[in-house]
């Protein structure tokens, strides 16, 4: 079948029966797929309910050739009359790390950030690229949720990220090109045999759709089944974590009620919901045996390289990977910069205003440290003074959090615990001149 704009209209009214998108915004990365996708979306805007359109270009800053591609774009979106923005990473990929999956990463997450209130992402993936996605996920010996590729609408940001054109091949895409004259960019990285994409297209694909021609589409229909199976999955793991799952934390008592196959699939869906990257089997398999039945004492954990596992206090826990603490010789000052605690840990700072805090004027100009061992305050003025390990450890604070709270210091004196408590001596009530320690993106931390 044919690619044209109504073709694209009706999988967008499929996708959205109720017309919630706010807007559409194409990913356009100036290749054949993207820019026919934006041209063909531009074709709609005249359409009843047509919604605003605009495209953003990310720069990964790992071809010479980028800023002419983005330039492109620029021009392409100039003719049709769509608002555009280039956005430049500058990705400096480590030594024997993924290229791939590192400028993927980074190119969602600043997509994301860019996204309106229900705004939806359309990127211009098709039948084609669901074909190898499976591929690549069955020789990586993926399960349900791997093999069921991508999905045609996913969550992202503040909106939606949508595939509309996963029934379509590229021929037909590239066909529509033809018929309107379309010009794009062509990027070597696409074509290199280094990376596994590039391998399947030069060396799989064209003897697999020589031998079954309609693989694209067929291979699409398993990907579905697959989601759909992965769809009921998800139900099971939600009603299965009813009374066992609380946010960040599973029940280990709950957890082992449930047969070894649930519990695996539970935790799998418990970690996906967290936006954590799936552990390989071999850690899931792991943090089954060794976890719930670690001594009361010990302080297990399975890492894998996207997130790890912990548990305390009969409970399990899943975090992104905790991050080496910021190196403060001296300490920060508490005041002139917002301290990057590191990823998925927040930032603190001191704020001036007259909202509680530590009162002004202070002895000495505060600094931001972590723990050293021996520090105390007292939270009330009525109340003893105590150790902060006591504090900690009443207030149900988890281990490995307890040495990465921001502390503020007046001189050598403990002044504030990140935004959980100051010192009575020094706290100001509402309505006085205090800085008010803030504590943004804050982490759970019991």
């Amino acid at each position: 079948m044919d690619f044209g704009a109504p073709r694209l209209a009706a999988a967008i009214a499929r996708l959205d029966p109720t017309g919630s998108a706010t807007g559409f915004c194409v990913a356009l990365s100036g290749g054949l797929d993207s820019c026919v996708l934006l041209h063909a979306m531009a074709a709609l805007r005249d359409a009843p309910g047509a919604r605003a359109l605009r495209a953003v270009h990310i720069d990964h800053g790992l071809q010479p050739e980028s800023a002419a591609w983005a330039e492109n774009c620029r021009a392409l979106c100039r003719r049709l009359d769509v608002p555009f923005e280039a956005v430049t990473l500058a990705l400096a990929p480590a030594r024997g790390a993924s290229i791939e999956a590192e400028a993927r990463d980074a190119r969602y997450a600043a997509l994301a950030a860019r996204l309106h209130a229900g705004e939806w992402l359309l990127t211009a993936h098709h039948r084609d690229d669901q074909l190898e996605t499976v591929l690549i996920q069955l020789l990586r010996g993926a399960g349900v949720a791997g093999l069921a590729a991508m999905p045609e609408l996913a969550r992202l940001g503040r909106g939606w990220h949508a595939r509309p054109l996963l029934g379509v091949d590229r021929a037909a895409l590239a066909a529509y090109a033809g018929r309107h004259a379309l010009d794009w960019v062509r990027d070597p990285m696409n074509d290199s045999t280094r990376f596994d994409r590039g391998w399947l297209r030069a060396h799989v694909l064209p003897a697999m759709r020589q031998r079954w021609p309609a693989a694209g589409a067929t291979v699409a229909r398993s990907a579905g089944h697959l989601a759909e199976a992965r769809h009921l999955l998800d139900e099971l793991a939600e009603s299965d974590g009813a009374g066992i799952v609380d946010g960040g934390r599973v029940a280990i008592a709950g957890l082992q009620r449930l047969s070894r196959e649930r519990q695996a699939n539970l935790l799998r869906w418990w970690i996906r919901s967290r936006g954590l990257g799936a552990p390989p089997a071999a850690r899931l398999a792991a943090a089954l045996r060794e976890l719930p039945g670690a001594r009361a004492d010990a302080k297990p954990l399975v890492r894998w390289p996207d997130g790890e596992l912990r548990r305390h206090r009969g409970r399990l826990y899943a975090m992104h990977p905790l991050p080496s603490l910021p190196a403060l010789p001296g300490g920060q000052d508490a005041t002139s910069a917002v301290l990057d605690l590191g990823p998925g840990l927040g930032k603190f700072n001191l704020v001036a205003g007259m909202q509680g805090g530590l009162r002004l004027p202070l002895a000495a100009g505060p600094v931001i440290r972590f723990r050293a061992g021996g520090e105390s305050l007292r939270t009330h003025a009525d109340r003893p003074r105590k150790r902060l390990k006591d504090l900690c450890r009443e207030a149900g604070i988890v281990p490995w959090m307890r040495e990465r709270l921001p502390l503020v210091f007046v001189g050598e004196r403990l002044a504030a615990v990140g935004d959980l408590w100051v010192e009575a001596e020094l706290s100001a009530p509402a309505g006085v001149p205090a800085l008010k320690p803030v504590w943004s993106d804050r982490p759970e931390l019991d």
